[in-house]
């Protein structure tokens, strides 16, 4: 991977496209932890999907992974259970709760929430928030920043992006 992702300072990712940014989500899912939350934030097209699908490719899940916009949250099973979330179509974070999104079943398995923004107040303290902005001028080119919550969460940054 480090061909495709460069590390360019602790806290920071370089994405040359897709692939490359599924190869930093099959690092997280590597070293994934039960009860890890990964909060991904960016726009539309950003790459939060394509960071999930690696997740899932590096918890070993076998089934296809897309965004549960209309859903707002699929369960995969792998090494540890995915509990992949969209949080698009919430207009207030307390639906997140009432909706069940999030809740104590999660601490067994890796919870991974697109649009996570839209949760303030809402999310557990400690997780691991990536945030993917697109780069110019290159179009395809992305920077992860990212900020550890929790010893553990930090552990897994250092695991999985600062050393990959």
């Amino acid at each position: 991977m480090d061909r495709l992702a460069v590390a360019l300072e602790h806290g920071q990712l370089r994405s040359d496209g897709p692939a490359a940014t599924r190869d930093i989500g099959r690092a997280l899912g590597r070293e994934a932890a039960p009860g890890t939350l990964i909060a991904l934030v960016g726009e539309l097209g950003a790459g939060k999907t394509q960071l999930a699908k690696g997740v899932a490719e590096g918890l070993g899940v076998p089934t296809v992974v897309n965004s549960p916009t209309f859903v707002l949250m699929n369960e995969h099973a792998g090494r540890l259970r995915l509990y992949h979330v969209d949080a698009y179509r919430l207009e207030e974070p307390e639906e997140a709760a009432d909706a069940g999104l999030i809740d104590d079943r999660q601490a067994d398995g890796v919870v991974v929430i697109e649009w996570a923004n839209r949760l303030d107040g809402w999310l557990p303290p400690e997780r691991l928030e990536i945030a993917i902005e697109a780069d110019s001028p290159d179009p395809s080119g992305r920077t992860l920043r990212w900020t550890a919550r929790g010893v553990d969460h930090g552990r897994l940054a250092d695991a999985a992006l600062v050393r990959s």
